[in-house]
């Protein structure tokens, strides 16, 4: 009976107290400086190195099971970009609290990123609404790819703008990217808006968006919208020898053995006698001339599996160079490059959006990725007859060399680019019906969650059906 009592004078007080003075814990933070914050968002938004990414784009090939993505036969894919964003109003909030609106300015780039790659993925997507969940609202509609693209058009010309009010004295602390370089940060959100226009080529004339307009002010008027000028401007994460920042497949033992090149990227580079190639990998097992074109060799991704491993047990694949795997540095994880840069201008020259000579925007881009990799003296390599500049096959030349940047880079903007242009070709397989996904289908998340809003976006782009066939606006 004691026993009891002293049960219901406990469970008196308990009920007594009121709970609200125990829902924060006085020994955590609930506030941040925004620089904390871009430390974080910077580290998980550029350190991008993507080996699904380099499967799905005829740059790798996986020996060791039949991956989804070399085989183009994956269903859906995730929003965990959401988290990287609830990140970005968190800076927001810190920033608006200390008055250092140039982490405002920053946030607007890292939501205008990361919303890019969401509708590059699906289509449609939450937008306008997708970060409700902080007022409440867990079901956001979603918006058409065509305002998302609107919308991310906006946020880096904010962006921009703001960060150009910056006055000589304005610090970026946390920048572990440009060290605090306010004109490096203005640099790369013009070059990638510069990218996100290039994406919407197709819709050039039949949009709202004032695509070609907006991309010839920008490269007209370089003291209000500055874009990279050398490798130097590079987006790109550097590394070090300390833990947590070496570089991403330092000790995988995977990229010895499990990785090696697919034969179409390997047979560009050789085909143009192309030097990068002697930079990214190293000689196959059947001759181990590192000089020697015919030491290198790609496998075919697109090969049944079994006659995939036979190919790869006759010793033709070259793997990736050795400091990929074997030094915590190697090299920048690059987001986006100048040498990128060059090659839109060139194909914007193509497509009449601004003046100039495709030719030395063409250039300039293989000479600065050769520089990337330490190659000094690309005149060889630019009369070579697969490579010397010809307006008559321009987008393909363009294209083709803009392809051959991206290894171990970008992310999945290689194999966007190569969905957008079709250059260079992807070998396709039995899967899928022979054909190459254009997209993902919506997270398994969304449908238990917020169905109605998801099966609108899917009525609406795709008659109600979400397949990873479904041409999306901007492809349209």
């Amino acid at each position: 009976m004691k026993r009891i009592f002293t049960l219901a004078i406990l469970f008196f007080v308990i009920q007594s107290c009121d709970f609200e003075e125990y829902q924060d814990d006085p020994n955590r933070t609930a506030e941040a400086n925004p620089s904390l914050v871009l430390t974080n968002l910077i580290a998980n938004t550029f350190n991008n190195l993507d080996l699904t990414a380099q499967l799905a784009s005829r740059m790798m090939v996986w020996v060791d099971g039949q991956d989804l993505s070399q085989y183009y036969n994956w269903n859906r894919s995730g929003f965990g970009a959401f988290g990287q964003l609830r990140q970005t109003v968190k800076m927001i909030e810190e920033a608006e609290r200390t008055g250092l609106s140039q982490y405002t300015a920053l946030a607007k780039f890292f939501q205008a990123y990361h919303y890019y790659q969401l509708t590059m993925t699906f289509g449609d997507v939450p937008f306008s609404q997708s970060l409700g969940g902080f007022d409440e609202n867990f079901t956001p509609t979603y918006d058409s790819q065509e305002d998302v693209f609107a919308g991310i058009l906006q946020l880096l010309e904010e962006a921009n703008q703001e960060l150009g009010l910056a006055t000589s004295d304005t610090e970026i602390f946390g920048d572990v990217l440009f060290e605090g370089d306010i004109l490096k940060w203005r640099k790369s959100i013009n070059s990638f808006r510069l990218r996100v226009l290039m994406t919407l080529s197709n819709k050039e004339g039949n949009s709202s968006i004032d695509i070609r307009q907006q991309f010839r002010r920008i490269v007209e008027d370089p003291t209000s919208y500055p874009i990279m000028d050398s490798n130097n401007d590079n987006l790109a994460l550097q590394h070090y020898d300390v833990a947590g920042s070496r570089y991403p497949y330092f000790n995988n033992q995977n990229l010895k053995v499990a990785y090696p090149l697919e034969t179409t990227l390997v047979e560009l580079l050789k085909e143009r006698e192309d030097p990068r190639l002697f930079a990214i990998a190293n000689p196959n097992t059947i001759s181990n001339d590192p000089n020697d074109f015919n030491s290198y060799g790609g496998l075919d991704g697109s090969a049944p599996f079994d006659d995939l491993q036979a190919e790869f047990l006759s010793g033709v694949g070259s793997f990736p160079d050795s400091r990929y795997s074997d030094e915590p540095i190697a090299e920048p994880s690059v987001t986006m490059s100048f040498a990128e840069l060059q090659f839109i201008l060139a194909e914007a020259v193509e497509l009449s959006w601004i003046t100039g000579d495709a030719a030395i925007f063409y250039n300039r881009g293989i000479e600065a990725n050769m520089r990337f990799y330490g190659i000094g003296d690309a005149s060889a390599y630019l009369a070579h007859p697969l490579v010397a500049y010809s307006s008559a096959n321009g987008i393909e030349l363009i294209n083709t060399q803009k392809y051959l940047t991206f290894f171990f880079s970008g992310g999945w903007e290689p194999f966007y680019n190569q969905r957008r242009t079709g250059f260079p070709t992807f070998s396709t397989t039995d899967f899928n019906g022979g054909q190459i996904p254009i997209r993902w289908m919506y997270p398994l998340s969304e449908l238990n969650l917020n169905r109605e809003n998801v099966e609108a976006a899917i009525n609406s782009q795709f008659n109600g059906e979400d397949t990873i066939n479904g041409t999306m606006w901007l492809l349209n």
